[in-house]
C-alpha cells in the first residue's frame, strides 16, 4: 500500500509517499518526502488502509528530509490513532533536519510521540517553543560576536604599536609590517596579540627580547615581505 501527496509548501520539491508493509498484526509505515502542509492526510489515508486487527503501528521517518511546524500536526495524528484504535504507535529514523526540528521544540527524538490519557502539546506551543529557542541560539551567537568584537579592539592599539615597531626596524610599509605580523603568527602558532605584545615590550627600554621560536618567526616573515 502506498499513500502519496504534494509537498504544499515549494512547488517542484519532494512529494510525502508513505509505504505500508504489515507483518502479521503489526504495520510498518515507511515514509520519505517532506512532512509539511498537507502531510497529514497523507498519513491519514495510510492509516485509514490498515487492516482493523492490527495491534502495533512503526512509522519510519528515516527517508523524510524536511519537517516544518505544520508538519508536527502529524505527531497528533499518530497519537489520536493509537487512542481511538487501542494500539501502540512508535517512530523511528527521525535525523537531519527533521531530527532538529524536534529537538528545537523540546521533544524527544527517540520517542516524540505522547500516548495514552496525555495529549500531545499544542501545536501553537511548540512553535512558539521553537521561536524562543532559535531566539536564544541567535542572543547567544550575538553575544559571541560582541565578545570578539571587544577582544579585536582591545587587542587593535598594541597591533598597531608593533607594526610601527616593525616599520621602524625594516623600514617597511604598514601593509608590510601587517603581513609579517600575520605569517609570524602563523608560524609560530601564537595568536597575533601576543606576538605584538611581545615585540611592542621590546622596544622599551630593558624591555625582553621576544622567545628565540618567535624571533625565529619574525625573521623568517621579514625576509619575505620587508624591501
Amino acid at each position: 500500500m502506498t499513500s502519496a501527496g504534494p509537498a504544499a509548501h515549494t512547488a517542484g520539491l519532494d512529494a510525502l509517499v508513505i509505504d505500508a508493509c504489515l507483518e502479521g498484526r503489526r504495520a510498518l509505515l515507511t515514509a520519505r518526502g517532506e512532512l509539511v502542509h498537507g502531510g497529514t492526510d497523507t498519513l491519514g489515508d495510510a492509516l485509514a488502509a490498515l487492516p482493523p486487527d492490527i495491534t502495533a503501528v512503526e512509522v519510519d521517518l528515516a527517508g523524510v528530509s524536511f519537517l516544518d511546524t505544520t508538519g508536527l500536526a502529524c505527531l497528533d495524528l499518530l497519537s489520536e490513532y493509537g487512542r481511538r484504535h487501542g494500539v501502540r504507535v512508535t517512530t523511528r529514523g527521525w535525523r537531519g533536519q527533521p531530527r532538529r526540528v524536534l529537538e528545537l521544540v523540546g521533544l524527544d527524538t527517540r520517542n516524540p510521540l505522547r500516548t495514552g490519557a496525555a495529549a500531545a502539546p499544542d501545536p501553537a506551543v511548540r512553535t512558539a517553543s521553537a521561536v524562543a529557542r532559535e531566539r536564544a541560539e541567535q542572543l547567544d551567537l550575538l553575544r559571541l560576536e560582541i565578545a570578539q568584537l571587544r577582544h579585536a579592539l582591545d587587542s587593535r592599539p598594541v597591533i598597531d604599536q608593533a607594526r610601527g615597531v616593525l616599520m621602524a626596524a625594516h623600514g617597511c610599509t604598514p601593509d608590510q609590517a601587517w603581513e609579517i605580523l600575520r605569517e609570524a603568527s602563523q608560524h609560530s602558532n601564537t595568536k597575533l596579540h601576543r606576538i605584538a605584545a611581545a615585540i611592542t615590550a621590546s622596544a622599551t627600554p630593558d624591555g625582553p627580547p621576544p622567545p628565540e621560536p618567535l624571533r625565529r618567526a619574525l625573521r623568517t616573515a621579514a625576509a619575505h615581505h620587508a624591501p
